[in-house]
């Protein structure tokens, strides 16, 4: 252990607390805060389409109702005999969903989120793994439901639908009955004493290898990150949030709780074709996103500033405005207050974090009056270890430590880049039935989170790539994949990328980088319309040569394959590399 403190380097600070914030033990205790704090105040809108007409109506749930419905459902999920036991959860976003999860956690019944995206196969799996008691599922899931139910394979020994389906028993009328299991006086669910240390929510990775690990985390681990998160965060109880990230998501799934933490309005997408729209459609003021998604929209607002010919003139006005605010004077939202409106005109925080952000677009927002800043974190850490807050946002990295968490550097590298790993209360109980596993990322207290990173000078954190991608070349270098995919990403005819060492035939025992590109063919017609696939390859190949101009020799791409094909991914949008080196090598 002597050897790797030697090799180990911290962060010199860590976030400090800009706001006083209560810290609770448990969920429990959160939620039953702010439904005192917050009372009738809306903590979701519910959008929903009225029969017979394409007009919608919008309910409003109150934090006192909230409340009531996780109660009365959590009371009925006892009376069948589900206290102590494990109960998944798997649909959209939704206030169901929601409820379901949160009736779990307050009664310390096991909470299993699941991807509504798994193929049958891999959710049949997921729920024999986690033995699972029950299941609330959405009614979209029905044909996978009714194969697992017919198939036997899991112990499954109840099935409750979020809405109505014939022969299944619905959250509404669990909640109903809860309500009669309350008024006869039965307060067992509501007296369940929760133990914050011990596992209540089993939650699995996105599954980017063969088999998926199954995380467990205790309430004290959200809660404790949670709070981190409220010292140092700009949230507010004036705040709309828009719900986009995925539930079954622990950044999702975390989020959403810290929103009711902070007293804000909940509302949820229709989709990511809608997102402008919904945004526009709630005044949306917060949006917290993976980089996916926020440079979707970064890019929807470039294209249309291109497409009016104004790119010169926004250059020009972002150089003003920097210029100015280095005098503390702040006129951007006044002078992209076009800009702003087009996003509903009240949307001034975006969070962005579950995968590294190219940093242009995090500027690019911020530069506009809109605030953004990165976080990183894992399932593992419940999720958030490091982040960027009003006092320290530095462009590329993703700023520093949270306040309980104790982040280092070890076996560093000369660059001073190696593995990143972490202390504190929000870090994982362990792998469900990995020992081996657990044994490899939890030692002496530490998590080994298999990241790659370092601390520049003034203790910001700065990730470089995961260990399993970094190639390493005959000479000893090492080449980060992430750091190559995020430039080669900005070419306008480049949808997406993925770097990788091809083995070199002139010489078994080194590699030729190389990189997969998918084009994207919106931009092929739009600006290439007569351009072919061989014409676009030759366009993209010389901006490939022009990024190497940028990086030492032995980081030069020498080798590119063009496709017209998605690259093969988790349903949390990351690159499945091994499956995709596969279909390469053939």
């Amino acid at each position: 252990m002597k050897d790797i403190k030697e090799k180990s380097k911290k962060s010199k600070h860590s976030i400090i607390q800009t706001k006083k914030v209560k810290e609770f033990k448990n969920i429990k205790e959160i939620i039953y805060a702010s439904a005192e704090k917050y009372n009738e105040k809306i903590a979701f809108v519910i959008k929903h389409q009225e029969e017979k007409s394409k007009d919608y109506k919008y309910e409003k749930i109150s934090y006192k109702k909230l409340l009531k419905d996780v109660n009365e459902l959590g009371s009925s999920l006892y009376k069948m005999g589900l206290k102590g036991k494990r109960v998944a959860v798997i649909g959209k976003n939704r206030y169901e969903w929601v409820v379901a999860h949160l009736a779990n956690l307050l009664g310390g019944i096991i909470s299993i989120p699941l991807d509504k995206d798994l193929q049958y196969e891999e959710l049949e799996n997921s729920l024999i793994r986690s033995k699972a008691d029950a299941i609330i599922f959405d009614e979209k899931l029905i044909e996978k439901i009714e194969k697992i139910k017919a198939n036997q394979k899991t112990q499954l020994k109840e099935y409750i639908c979020m809405s109505k389906k014939k022969e299944y028993k619905t959250i509404a009328d669990l909640i109903i009955e809860g309500e009669k299991i309350l008024d006869s006086g039965n307060r067992e669910y509501l007296d369940a004493k929760i133990n914050e240390n011990e596992m209540n929510i089993l939650l699995f990775t996105s599954g980017t290898t063969t088999k998926s690990k199954a995380v467990m985390l205790s309430q004290k681990n959200i809660a404790s990150n949670i709070y981190a998160m409220q010292c140092v965060e700009d949230i507010r109880e004036t705040d709309t949030n828009i719900a986009f990230l995925p539930f079954h998501h622990i950044f999702g799934s975390t989020c959403i709780i810290m929103m009711l933490a902070s007293g804000v309005k909940n509302v949820f997408p229709d989709g990511l074709r809608y997102i402008k729209q919904n945004l526009n459609e709630y005044k949306v003021t917060i949006f917290v996103g993976v980089p996916i998604l926020v440079e979707a929209i970064y890019k929807t607002i470039m294209k249309e500033i291109e497409k009016q010919r104004k790119t010169k003139l926004i250059n020009r006005a972002i150089k003003i405005s920097d210029f100015l605010l280095k005098f503390n004077i702040d006129i951007r939202r006044k002078l992209f207050k076009q800009i702003i409106d087009a996003l509903g005109g009240k949307l001034r925080f975006v969070i962005s974090g579950g995968a590294p952000a190219d940093s242009k677009i995090s500027k690019g927002f911020n530069s506009l009056g809109i605030k953004t800043v990165q976080g990183y974190g894992l399932t593992e850490t419940s999720p958030v270890i490091a982040a960027e807050d009003d006092k320290h946002i530095k462009n590329g990295s993703v700023g520093i430590p949270m306040l309980n968490d104790i982040i280092e550097i070890v076996n560093q590298d000369e660059n001073g880049i190696g593995e990143i790993r972490v202390k504190g209360p929000n870090v994982m109980l362990g792998y469900y039935e990995m020992q081996e596993e657990t044994a490899n990322v939890l030692k002496d207290g530490w998590f080994y989170t298999g990241d790659l990173g370092y601390f520049d000078k003034d203790g910001y954190l700065f990730i470089t790539g995961r260990n399993k991608n970094m190639i390493v070349l005959k000479n000893g270098k090492k080449v980060f994949p992430e750091e190559l995919e995020t430039l080669i990403n900005r070419i306008d005819l480049v949808q997406e990328s993925m770097v990788f060492g091809l083995p070199n035939e002139n010489d078994k025992n080194d590699v030729k980088i190389s990189v997969k590109i998918v084009y994207d063919k919106e931009v092929a017609k739009e600006k290439y319309p007569e351009k072919n696939e061989d014409e676009l390859y030759q366009i993209i190949w010389k901006q490939i040569k022009e990024i190497n101009t940028t990086f030492p020799r032995y980081k030069h791409i020498q080798h590119m394959i063009l496709s017209d094909e998605e690259l093969i991914k988790t349903t949390t949008k990351k690159v499945k590399r091994q499956e995709e080196m596969k279909k390469i090598l053939g």
